[in-house]
C-alpha cells in the first residue's frame, strides 16, 4: 500500500489508539473530569495529525535522497526522536489550556507522552511496515536489492 491510502490508514490506526491511551493517561495525571481529558486527547491527536503529515513529508523527501534505503533502527529512532521533539513545541501549551495546568505541569505531562509515544510509535511503525510493507521512499533501489540482503542498512 502507498500515497494517501497509506497515510489515511497510518493516521487513522495511529491516532485511534493514541486517543484511547491519552485519554485515560490525562484523566489519570491531571485529575481532569472526563469531558477535559477527553477534549485535551482529541485536541493532542488534531494537533499529532497536521504534525505527522508535515513531518512525514519532509521525512521522506529526505529519506529518498539518502544513498541507502531501508529502515534501520536507527533510522526507526531518528524518525521517532524528530517526530516528537517536534511535537512538544506544540503539545505543551494546548495541555496548558485544555487540562487548566501550569506551562510546567504540562510540559511533564508532555514528558511522560513523548516516553511512551517514542516507544509506541517506534513499534507501531515497525508493526504497520510489517503488515503494510515499506513506503516506497524505503524500497531499495533496483541494483542495491541484491547487496541490502546482505548487510543491513545504517
Amino acid at each position: 500500500m502507498q500515497g494517501i491510502k497509506r497515510r489515511i490508514v497510518y493516521l487513522t490506526l495511529f491516532e485511534g489508539f493514541g486517543i484511547l491511551i491519552t485519554g485515560t493517561s490525562f484523566a489519570t495525571v491531571a485529575g481532569s473530569g472526563a469531558d477535559r481529558a477527553g477534549a485535551a486527547a482529541i485536541l493532542t491527536s488534531l494537533v499529532a495529525v497536521g504534525w505527522n503529515a508535515v513531518y512525514n513529508w519532509l521525512f521522506e523527501r529526505w529519506e529518498v535522497r539518502q544513498t541507502k534505503r531501508g529502515r534501520s533502527p536507527l533510522r526507526r529512532a531518528m524518525h521517532a526522536v524528530g517526530f516528537e521533539g517536534g511535537l512538544v513545541i506544540f503539545l505543551v501549551p494546548m495541555i496548558a489550556l485544555t487540562l487548566r495546568v501550569s506551562l510546567l505541569e504540562a510540559f511533564l505531562m508532555d514528558i511522560g507522552l513523548t516516553m511512551f509515544f517514542l516507544v509506541y510509535a517506534y513499534i507501531f511503525n515497525l508493526i504497520f511496515d510489517s503488515v503494510f510493507g515499506l513506503p516506497a521512499s524505503a524500497l531499495p533501489l533496483p541494483q542495491e536489492s541484491r547487496a541490502s540482503q546482505a548487510e543491513p542498512c545504517n
